[in-house]
C-alpha cells in the first residue's frame, strides 16, 4: 500500500473520520453501527466516510454475518500509524471522539467482536 502523507492529513482534516480513526485505534475493531451510536451520525453518513477510509487504504473491513467491521489495516506504512498514535496520544482525554467513547461503552446490545 502506497499513500502520501497529503492524502493521510486530507482523509484526517474531516472531523468524521478522524473521530472514526481514533475510535478504530483505540477499540481494535467496530462495526458500523457502534460508529453510528458512538458519533451519532447516520448510518449511511458512516458508511461513506469508512469506504473513503478503506479505499485509501487506512482501514480495512470484514462482513461477520449481518455486522460489517472496520479496523486500521493491518499493513498501514510505519509513518502512517505513529501520526495516528501520536495524535490520540497528543490529545489525551480530550482526543477527537472522547465522548463517542463514552457513548460506546454505554450501547445497548453491542454486537460481540468475535
Amino acid at each position: 500500500m502506497t499513500f502520501s502523507p497529503e492524502t493521510l492529513f486530507r482523509l484526517l482534516a474531516d472531523p468524521t473520520r478522524l473521530q472514526s480513526v481514533m475510535l478504530l485505534h483505540a477499540e481494535g475493531r467496530l462495526c458500523v453501527c457502534e460508529l453510528t451510536h458512538a458519533l451519532q451520525l447516520s448510518q449511511p453518513k458512516i458508511s461513506r466516510h469508512l469506504a473513503q477510509l478503506r479505499d485509501a487504504g487506512v482501514v480495512t473491513d470484514e462482513r461477520r454475518g449481518q455486522w460489517v467491521h472496520y479496523r486500521l489495516a493491518e499493513g498501514l506504512p510505519d509513518w502512517a500509524h505513529r501520526v495516528i498514535v501520536a495524535a490520540a496520544e497528543a490529545s489525551g482525554s480530550g482526543a477527537p471522539g472522547a465522548g463517542a467513547r463514552q457513548r460506546l461503552t454505554r450501547m445497548p446490545n453491542r454486537p460481540s467482536p468475535n
